[in-house]
């Protein structure tokens, strides 16, 4: 038989010598186990799968819910950023508005004086036009509940045509921002009849009959 060719012997595996020897044979000293293998007899040194697994989850466990703890804390300052941007550009605006109130004041006197004509008249409405979409409103009509919180009364009757304090007059109009009040509307305010919330109690102290 012819000898075999070189190329033969790679496919014998490869010998491997396992030491487990528990003396160093230079130092004769005891050998330290390695904390990140275990021994198996009979079967040479491996690594401690399993343990290594469970601390590897462990730690994504951990990055995890870090990661997660970190996102919510951004998106609370996010929304929080955003709540206090809309109230800086709301308060600016409506000091922009309350400085222009006045303006519609002059703007409501001269219509009412039949001044508003003309050039005046076309740039009183593209005024008016871009207040509103600014978000202005007026607001007060005659009739409407007297409300302290919106309403400034300038003038007070009684009636007993009404059963509760009404506004029946507007002497000046109020102006709102969404919810924030920029002027109360002045009004003239009617409250029912003393008389009639009296009823049929006398007016005076009974005079004594003559002897």
């Amino acid at each position: 038989m012819s000898p075999r060719t070189g190329g033969g012997q790679g496919d014998k595996p490869p010998i491997v010598i396992h030491d487990r020897r528990r003396i160093d044979p230079v130092t004769l000293q005891p050998r330290q186990p390695d904390p990140d293998t275990e021994e198996h007899p009979g079967h040479g040194t491996v690594l401690g799968q399993p343990d290594r697994a469970a601390k590897l989850e462990k730690q994504l466990a951990e990055r995890t819910a870090d990661l997660q703890r970190l996102k919510a804390e951004y998106d609370n300052y996010r929304k929080r950023t955003q709540r206090e941007r809309a109230q800086i550009r709301e308060a600016t605006v409506a000091e922009v508005l309350a400085g222009l109130v006045p303006v519609l004041d002059d703007l409501d006197r001269a219509r009412e004086h039949g001044e508003l004509t003309g050039g005046l008249q076309a740039i009183a409405n593209t005024l008016i036009s871009h207040l509103t979409g600014l978000g202005i409103e007026s607001f007060g009509t005659p009739g409407e509940p007297f409300d302290p919180t919106r309403h400034d009364a300038v003038a007070h009757q009684e009636s007993p045509d009404v059963d509760r304090p009404t506004c029946t007059e507007i002497v000046r109009p109020g102006y709102r921002l969404g919810q924030r009040l920029l002027r109360p509307a002045q009004v003239t305010v009617t409250a029912p009849s003393l008389a009639e919330d009296r009823g049929a109690e006398p007016s005076g102290p009974a005079l004594p009959e003559p002897g």
